[in-house]
């Protein structure tokens, strides 16, 4: 039987961004135990206001005796291409685990623009893998003078995608563990070559790593360009919902939140060197997601006064030009989830989403 990992100084890159500030809070709420370094670089996916108000507070006794408080967060705005910041945090903070969340992910962006992306995600991703080699293969990390192996000490978790597998048809199998890497875009190939990356110093250095592929996320904090906040803000304003094509795209759908439990899972009970897919089991097209919101926007919040002769909020929606590379069809295969660490999503989408738009709407009357 595996001895469960314990992370208790974690590295967090892009912990700034949608899906990182949500797990610095996950963590920081379960587990007390928990120190976090948060390196942000803080461009336009990334915000401090996605930090605020964290549950990162410990009582502790200050050198006067008087009991005080004690910040288990700490935010450093830094590029995950800095090899010379990543060494000083890991030896700093002695570092045991790092989850790897920073990327450049917007496809429409990885057309327009690849450079960046190959970067961030390639040359990014070596850094590190570079830095935590070095510090607790080489060096020995923190635990230097104990007798443990790595595999017992250390965790390199990498978030990737299910983009690097490709499209789906219709009746194709959801995406597993083992289905053949076909990336699509700047984006998703840019994300293949890191996990190839990670996957490459297990194998050759021994390096104690997890890669998780995970499916469409939703919830708070999720960058504004995104599907879901721009049918909440486009239906709250009274202005046209962009959908892409005849928005028959299918994607299997995961809430944030359950997420960020999949991601400590693995962590915690995964094997090193192994890719688990963290998938919401919750496939739905894209114009039935706009449906759905659109109806729940109905029910929360009338229609604004410039569209009163609209008799739902889905009159707003609006077919456009679809986008070039577009996936017909995503969908994970969570079953070695469930199987081998005991996990599945607690949320449906139906009870995820509604969570979500009455989040945006509290969020825009505060």
């Amino acid at each position: 039987m595996m001895t469960e990992f314990e992370p208790r100084n974690i590295l967090v890159t892009g912990g700034a961004g949608f899906i990182g500030c949500n797990y610095v809070r996950y963590m920081l709420a379960t587990d007390p135990a928990v120190k976090i370094v948060n390196l942000d670089l803080l461009t336009y996916a990334g915000s401090l206001d996605n930090l605020k108000d964290l549950p990162d507070k410990v009582n502790c006794e200050t050198r006067e005796g008087a009991l005080g408080y004690e910040s288990r967060h700490v935010f450093v705005q830094g590029d995950i291409c800095d090899r010379e910041l990543i060494d000083r945090l890991l030896r700093e903070h002695s570092i045991d685990t790092i989850v790897h969340f920073a990327a450049e992910s917007h496809v429409d962006n990885s057309i327009s623009g690849p450079e960046v992306f190959v970067k961030t995600n390639v040359l990014g991703t070596f850094t590190l893998l570079e830095s935590a080699r070095n510090y607790w293969l080489e060096e020995g990390g923190p635990d230097h003078k104990s007798q443990v192996t790595s595999h017992d000490s250390y965790r390199f978790h990498h978030i990737s995608t299910d983009e690097v597998y490709g499209t789906l048809s219709k009746d194709d199998p959801g995406f597993s563990e083992t289905t053949a890497y076909a990336p699509n875009s700047p984006y998703s190939a840019s994300k293949a070559g890191s996990d190839h990356l990670v996957r490459a110093y297990f194998h050759t250095y021994g390096m104690p790593v997890t890669t998780s592929n995970c499916s469409n996320n939703y919830g708070p904090y999720q960058h504004s360009e995104k599907l879901v906040p721009t049918i909440i803000r486009s239906c709250v304003n009274g202005t046209p919902i962009p959908v892409y094509g005849d928005g028959s795209n299918i994607r299997d759908w995961l809430y944030v939140e359950d997420h960020c439990s999949g991601i400590d899972a693995v962590i915690r009970r995964g094997v090193p060197g192994e890719v688990y897919n963290i998938g919401g089991i919750n496939e739905w097209s894209n114009i039935n997601i706009v449906r759905h919101v659109c109806g729940l926007l109905d029910e929360l919040r009338p229609l604004p006064s410039s569209v009163r002769h609209l008799t739902s909020h889905s009159d707003l929606i609006s077919f456009v030009t679809d986008r070039a590379g577009h996936d017909w069809r995503y969908a994970i295969d969570a079953t070695k989830m469930n199987q081998e660490l005991d996990w599945s999503p607690s949320e449906t989408f139906e009870t995820g989403i509604r969570k979500t738009v009455q989040w945006y709407l509290n969020r825009r009357e505060t």
